[in-house]
């Protein structure tokens, strides 16, 4: 893929900049759980500030499908923004208010958009539908930079046709992320090693058959294993299966032993009879009963995967290996990324659940070689994939 362009290649003195930022963090009852996405913004943030601009922050949070929910408000977002920046935040609840703040901004000034998901035009299908509301949204700015990884795999009007409307850069933590990523896609030190794991297989599927091509080793765990060990013959009691994904997963089992690389599984489980933080009992692989549940590999196969981490000089994990969210079933999880602290190379948490269970487990980003703002993109990326906000930044 082609490199983006670079802040260093514009000159943002006076100008009106619109950022498209990712800024999509978790809430529990309207409290932020975790700001990382919120902090990774902030360098790019400070640059233009220091360069001159004024900002207008465009982002999204959830998908409200067009809708104003007040769950979903950006409210809470720019408030831990402007606390973090130490800096005031002006916040526009409509973009007819985002033209007013706009028109009579000053350099340094910032003002953060209403979720832009709120706009139903953002994410339709329909091109002319975008692109209406990418006009519109260009009235607000003179320079666009474009700083939302998290995004860049859709096509949406603030992604997409908004950087083919004005010109524009990509904030640091897009190149970044460009840049790790195009290191595992094309020149990684080996071996290569993947992690994956979360809930379904076939979000998995395409990721899966394009790293057969260039990896030595894929690790499965979470929810998506119980598909591999059905595969297998093993019963998996009440585990989560997806049945029509069956056959394609013998399909890979059958091309990873035909090319040579390792798929790795748990021989040992740690199940229950509910999804509840309830006492986990461990059982092998051969032992899981009919009314067993899985919810995390056992701690042999938690040794196991930080073993083979261990001997990798590149990994990428994306997926927890369990349900990190209960305290009897995080541990694959958390020694799976104490190996990851431990790889003589790069290792790449790759966004989305994994970024979050890193940190709820007590671990900082800079434990890592690298965390990744978007679980998603960086999949698609992996995928081989064109994303449509990398590809509007070249």
């Amino acid at each position: 893929m082609a490199s983006v362009k670079e802040l260093s290649s514009l000159d943002f003195a006076g100008k009106r900049v619109i950022l498209r930022a990712d800024l999509n963090v978790p809430l529990k009852d309207g409290e932020i759980t975790d700001d990382g996405r919120i902090r990774a913004s902030l360098p790019t943030i400070d640059y233009l500030v220091s360069a001159g601009a004024s900002i207008l922050i465009v982002a999204h949070l959830g998908r409200p499908k067009g809708e104003r929910k007040s769950e979903l408000s950006l409210k809470p977002v720019a408030s831990r923004l402007q606390k973090l920046l130490g800096r005031d935040v002006a916040f526009a609840e409509t973009i007819d208010q985002a033209m007013k703040f706009t028109e009579r901004a000053q350099p340094g000034e910032i003002t953060c958009l209403e979720n832009i998901r709120f706009e139903s035009a953002e994410t339709s299908k329909d091109e002319n539908e975008r692109l209406v509301l990418a006009k519109k949204l260009a009235q607000l700015g003179e320079l666009y930079v474009g700083d939302g990884f998290g995004a860049v795999h859709r096509k949406h009007a603030s992604v997409f046709e908004l950087a083919s409307i004005l010109p524009h850069a990509a904030g640091y933590l897009v190149a970044k992320e460009s840049e790790v990523l195009e290191k595992l896609a094309t020149n990684p030190l080996r071996p290569y090693g993947v992690v994956l794991g979360g809930a379904k297989v076939s979000d998995k599927i395409g990721v899966i058959n394009n790293l057969l091509e260039r990896v030595e080793m894929i690790a499965i765990g979470g929810g998506m294993v119980f598909t591999f060990l059905a595969a297998k013959g093993y019963a998996i009691g009440k585990s989560l299966f997806e049945s029509d994904q069956l056959d394609v997963v013998k399909s890979i089992l059958l091309r990873a032993k035909e090319k040579g690389v390792e798929i790795l599984l748990p021989i040992d489980i740690k199940v229950a009879g509910e999804f509840k933080d309830v006492s986990a009992r461990i059982v092998g692989i051969e032992g899981i009963g009919e009314n067993d549940l899985g919810l995390d590999i056992g701690p042999q196969s938690a040794d196991d995967f930080a073993k083979a981490i261990k001997k990798c000089r590149t990994i990428f994990w994306n997926g927890p290996m369990g349900v990190f969210e209960f305290s009897n079933f995080r541990e694959g999880t958390r020694v799976v990324a104490e190996a990851l602290r431990h790889v003589d190379g790069l290792a790449v948490v790759g966004g989305g659940d994994s970024a979050a269970a890193i940190r709820a487990l007590g671990f900082a980003d800079s434990d890592f070689g690298y965390v990744s703002t978007g679980g998603g993109a960086s999949l698609e990326y992996l995928e081989g994939k064109e994303l449509p906000g990398l590809v509007a930044l070249s």
